[in-house]
């Protein structure tokens, strides 16, 4: 899970306006620039699954990425909080109240700081 927090906007760096604006370009792009790096699948999925949050192949591991993505930048997304409650639940035999009441208080702690963090990025601004 580490690793896919730290690769899943590798491919932003073939798409450099996505740095800073909309796009998904870079999901595909970054997932097929791990494999040819050698990263292996299981891996460089990571890349295109972190937007991905229903598709079939996506376990705890990847939503765990993806809710930390939005959550970063201050975002709350009820539907994909519901499904990272929903699989820690199951796979910590909790239900899955007790997961969110957990969960809601450190994501909240996480968003508070969310402008700060976005104001730091947005003072290295990348030319495209």
């Amino acid at each position: 899970m580490a690793f896919g927090a730290a690769v899943h906007d590798i491919g932003k760096v073939l798409y450099p306006s996505e740095l800073s604006g909309p796009g998904s370009a870079h999901e595909e792009a970054g997932y097929e620039l791990l494999l040819a790096h050698g990263v292996e699948s299981e891996l460089a999925r990571f890349a295109r699954t972190h937007a991905a949050w229903t598709a079939d192949d996506v376990g705890t591991e990847d939503l765990v990425v993806s809710l930390a993505d939005k959550v970063w930048k201050g975002k709350r997304v009820a539907e994909l909080e519901n499904l990272v409650t929903a699989s820690l639940a199951t796979a910590g035999g909790q239900q899955p109240w007790e997961v969110f009441l957990a969960l809601d208080d450190i994501l909240d702690r996480i968003a508070a700081d969310a402008d700060s963090r976005l104001a730091f990025q947005a003072g290295y601004p990348v030319a495209v």
